[in-house]
């Protein structure tokens, strides 16, 4: 079974490269972030020509979840579970479903802005509730993951160079111990091994030059139980889905599992 996670930044400008992408990438289950679309705008039909479902939280412009499966999608939880607001609105960064043997949440961590900004607070809220909200199934005996853009990079290894980065979100101590509270409830990193190079790195700026000369960071990630980790085979970062004219600045990210 092949799972994977993809920051879209728009699903409606990268439509063309999202169908290309499920035919050459093949995933029984992708998790979307970004899509920046309501639920009506949502491609289901084009999808469906696929052989493709999809289960979607969205509801504008800005940010936007979905799940999108060929396996069957079961359990629908639509928004993150006593999820915190900001400024008065429940913004679309989760959605919850079971796809065959395997139950995921597709996710899109606030980005923070800046330490001491209301939205660093609120990420952190947020982060919060997704640990409250994933505990249950995090402990149970089904293979179970927390996929998407965390806006975190785990550690230090997971930025082009820490110096650049020294004060800003993304790395600060409070963010990195939200993750490991989700490794509490039973949650780990099952990025980046097996990988086949180093610095595995999943968002590059579109701005100087990031990508070809790979200043990047890993901040999409997949967080799964015991059982999801023990059926991981494979892991990989597609590279080539950045290139090109009309990328998302967000690379997929795949996890292939025997279940």
């Amino acid at each position: 079974m092949r799972i994977a996670t993809w920051n879209i930044n728009s699903i409606t400008a990268r439509l063309p490269r999202l169908l290309a992408w499920l035919e050459s990438g093949a995933p029984d289950v992708l998790c979307v972030q970004e899509t920046k679309c309501t639920a009506e705008q949502f491609p289901h039909d084009e999808l469906r020509e696929l052989g493709y479902e999809a289960a979607v939280q969205a509801t504008g412009r800005w940010n936007g979840v979905a799940v999108i499966s060929r396996v069957g999608l079961a359990d629908v939880v639509h928004g993150l579970p006593d999820g915190p607001a900001y400024e008065g609105v429940e913004e679309p960064r989760a959605v919850a479903a079971t796809c065959g043997p395997v139950r995921v949440w597709s996710v899109y961590v606030p980005n923070g802005r800046e330490v001491g900004h209301p939205h660093y607070a609120y990420k952190l809220e947020w982060l919060e509730a997704l640990r409250a909200a994933v505990a249950g199934d995090a402990a149970g005996e089904r293979p179970f993951a927390v996929l998407g853009d965390y806006n975190i990079a785990p550690t230090d290894a997971d930025v082009w160079d820490p110096a650049v980065f020294e004060g800003a979100t993304h790395v600060t101590p409070q963010e990195r111990e939200a993750l490991a509270g989700l490794r509490g409830v039973g949650l780990g990193d099952v990025v980046p091994r097996p990988l086949k190079y180093d610095h595995p790195f999943t968002y590059w700026d579109y701005r100087q030059l990031a990508f070809p000369k790979n200043r990047g960071m890993r901040i999409d990630l997949v967080y799964g139980n015991e059982p999801f980790a023990k059926a991981v085979s494979d892991s990989y970062v597609d590279r080539e889905e950045r290139k090109g004219k009309g990328a998302s600045d967000h690379a997929p990210v795949v996890v292939d599992l025997e279940v």
